[in-house]
């Protein structure tokens, strides 16, 4: 058994939530929350930023610690328990570009429900749910993104 560690981002403009279409050679295809793996020295927020940098193009901040996801899955003949740690973040604009290099076909914002719906995993569906929650919250306690 492997133990990995990444960090990502549920990234919010004007109340609509960052998401990207990955498509792996076939094998792997649907939407997903930008997030990827802690590099050695790095600390979870600046894997977090420097993620959704990388595979969406997005400069965000961060606004909170959501919380952490965790699952397990198989890749080759090893057993991966992984445990993603989760920040709800603010974007500048809605530009966004996947990166291809990853196989990220498409990006862009979507309303929650939309979002919601597309996404494919329930781990993140629940870390969407969570963020999403203390976005509106923090909207009607007129809470700034830099609190």
């Amino acid at each position: 058994m492997v133990e990995a560690t990444s960090c990502g981002g549920i990234v919010i403009f004007h109340g609509k939530i960052l998401l990207l279409y990955k498509n792996y050679r076939n094998r792997y295809e649907g939407w997903v929350l930008p997030k990827g793996t802690v590099e050695a020295g790095e600390s979870f927020e600046t894997t977090a930023l420097r993620e959704v940098k990388e595979e969406t193009g997005v400069s965000a901040h961060i606004v909170e610690y959501i919380g952490k996801s965790e699952y397990t899955f198989n890749a080759q003949a090893e057993q991966v328990d992984k445990s993603v740690h989760w920040y709800l973040m603010s974007a500048e604009s809605y530009y966004s570009k996947p990166q291809r290099e990853e196989f990220f076909m498409d990006s862009g914002y979507y309303k929650y429900h939309e979002a919601w719906h597309l996404l494919k995993f329930a781990n993140e569906k629940a870390m969407l749910e969570k963020a999403y929650a203390r976005y509106q919250e923090r909207k009607r306690n007129r809470i700034s993104e830099s609190d």
